[in-house]
Order: C-alpha cells, then structure tokens, then sequence
C-alpha cells in the first residue's frame, strides 16, 4: 500500500506542483488547503471588517478555489480545513504584540511553526496519512541519525530561513519535493500539467493585511497605536516628535520628517520611553545582537563558542558570525558590520547550506541611549 501524504495546497503554483509530483511518485495523495482567513477579527478592543487580498497565499475563498481546481486537475480528493481560531491567536495577535512592544514579527515563520508543522501536522492521523509535504523550497535530508534541514537549490527562492523551527520529529514527517528545483522549472511543469495557477503572480507581503499598510492595520486594533513620543538622536537628545512607535521599524528612512545635511533613518525603538532613536546610514550597522527562543536541527544545542554563518532576515545575505551560549540564549558577533540588525526578526544559523538552527532576536548593542 503506498504512503498517504496530505499536501498543504495554498492555491498557488508551488503547492500545486508539490502534489502533483508526489502523486506522480506514487504517494496516495489528499489536498488539503487550510481556511485562516478571518472576515471579522475581534480584539478586546475592536472588532474589525476584513476585505479579502488580491493574490493572498492561502486561506481565503479565491485560493481555496484555485486549490481545489489544481487538486481536481491533478485526480486527488481535496479537503477544506478550518483553522482560523489557531491562526489568530498564534500569528494574527502575536503580530499586534510584537509590534506594540516596538518589535517587527515575521508572521510567516510564526505561521509554519505553530499553525503548519504544530496544529496541522498532529491531525494528519486523522486522515490515516505517513506524511505532511509542503511547496517550500528547500530540502530535507537524513545524515549519521539526525534530519537536516538545507537549502533550497534555487538560491533566489530558498525559504530555509522560514522553517527553521522545525523539530526532528517534524522534518522524519515532512516531505518538501521542490527542494531540489528551480521556480522556472516549477511553472514549466504546472504549465505541461495544464494547471490553471501556473502563471499565478506570487503572494506578496502579508496574507491578513489586504492593502499592505501595516500601519492602517495596526491602528485598528491597538488604542494608542498614535500616541506621540519623542525622536531621539544618538546622544538621546529630543530632536522631534513621532506619531506612535507601531509606525517605525529599524532602518526605515521614510516617513521621519526630521530636516538634515544627511539622510538619516531609524536605528533603535525604545518602547519603555515610547521613543524612537535615529542616526545617520553609518549608526544603523551593528555587529552584536542577543537571541533567545532557540531551535537547533543538525545540533543537539550549543555548548560552546562556534563559528557559523548567519542570517538577519529573509533577504539578508548569511554573513560570517561568531556564536556563544549563555543561559538559554545566545550572543552572535558578525566579523563585519550589518544593517538593521532588528528585534522580533529571526537570525538563523547555517553551515554551508545546513541550517544549524535559529531564534528570535531580542535586543542589540546599537540602542544604547544614555
């Protein structure tokens, strides 16, 4: 009898090929596509109307058509699951407190952690399923007893970075068949397979904020999202005045509107002091920064001091970094100075293209105002 895998099938072309490879493999194939999306988002403060995106990645009604279209194209069962009260709550208002406490989350790495490889993973023996696969670009490997996680083989799409959570026990239960190819060659194949997404534009920005302005967003739920502070410079002298720390995030240079010979940009938030610190391009590198919630997979833990390479956020090039444990964090030195090292983002570990493992960055040395 041959393995059962449920795909997670966002909609889009990615998933898509991912079933229909695995269904050409010889795996029993089930679709399933997640509903996340929320019509109505209730807080203790609000309760708010909200408009469906364009080009969402998943969860909403024009995606879960799409899906169900690929999966009919394809010849697999599709299922529709509802999952919009653990994707609130793990990803939806931790976004609202990160950013409330002058942190920039990555709602999707929250997403894959506790919604995907969590929540959705622990129901798949309801379906009698071995196996979860997902569109991800990326590869998963066992080496001397223990899964590794490594990137994915088109460098322009590896989404290591995201799944760097992943335990052990979820990468033996998960299968990511686009590993090992290129994005032209994934919409190559959904176009021989006559599937209708295969030219569908990528999902772009986050799923649950239609227009992309965080900001709109954030003020609907947050009472004093617009509560005015000071602008400090780096000696921590008021130099003006902001409209709510939710509106900044470090290395943003719009939106500032203090006069200067230089540009100058946004290198630290002070939430205790609802402040935020600017500076010039130069004041906005940093080398050192403390990490805490952390995930290891080709290391049990980390002892002792090691070099590795790390990377700050997505689209951030893996520099070289020095990386040493204390109590349950860890304090990375890069060798080179790096831009908008930023609280709330991942800084994620790697050995080559092995992903050593990762965390949450909590603070760095460049927000020290006296």
């Amino acid at each position: 009898m041959p393995k059962r895998v449920l795909v997670l099938m966002s909609g889009g072309v990615d998933s898509s090929v991912a079933a229909a490879r695995l269904k050409e493999q010889g795996y029993d194939v089930i679709g399933i596509t997640l509903r996340i999306w929320e019509e109505v988002l209730r807080t203790k403060h609000r309760t708010i109307q909200v408009k469906e995106k364009k080009h969402s990645c998943c969860g909403s009604e024009p995606a879960i058509s799409d899906a169900r279209r690929a999966a009919h194209k394809i010849g697999i069962p599709h299922y529709t699951l509802d999952f919009r009260k653990v994707f609130k709550e793990s990803v939806i208002q931790d976004f609202i407190k990160e950013y409330e406490l002058g942190r920039t989350p990555n709602p999707c790495i929250r997403c894959n952690r506790f919604v995907k490889f969590d929540s959705f993973l622990n129901r798949a023996p309801e379906f009698g399923a071995d196996f979860l696969a997902t569109g991800h670009y990326a590869r998963i490997e066992k080496s001397n007893g223990r899964w590794l996680l490594k990137k994915g083989i088109d460098a322009k799409k590896d989404q290591s970075y995201f799944l760097y959570a992943m335990t052990q026990d979820q990468l033996a239960r998960t299968l990511m068949p686009l590993g090992n190819l290129a994005k032209t060659e994934v919409r190559k194949i959904a176009k021989d397979l006559g599937l209708v997404v295969a030219e569908k534009p990528e999902s772009q920005e986050i799923c649950f904020i239609p227009d992309d302005d965080y900001s709109r967003f954030l003020k609907q739920f947050t009472p004093d999202a617009e509560k005015t502070g000071p602008i400090l410079n780096k000696q921590g002298e008021v130099i003006g005045k902001h409209n709510g720390i939710i509106n900044y995030t470090i290395g943003q240079r719009k939106r500032i509107g203090i006069p200067h010979s230089e540009r100058l940009y946004v290198v630290a938030i002070d939430r205790a002091r609802n402040a935020i610190i600017i500076g010039t391009e130069k004041d906005g590198y940093g080398t050192e920064l403390i990490a805490d919630d952390l995930n290891y997979i080709a290391i049990h833990g980390l002892e002792k001091s090691m070099k590795a390479k790390a990377k700050i956020r997505s689209v951030h090039q893996a520099a070289e970094a020095e990386i040493r444990p204390f109590n349950n964090q860890v304090h990375l030195k890069f060798a080179e100075p790096q831009w908008a090292i930023t609280s709330g983002q991942a800084v994620v570990f790697y050995e080559g293209e092995v992903v050593l493992g990762g965390g949450t960055i909590t603070g760095t040395k460049i927000k020290e105002v006296k």
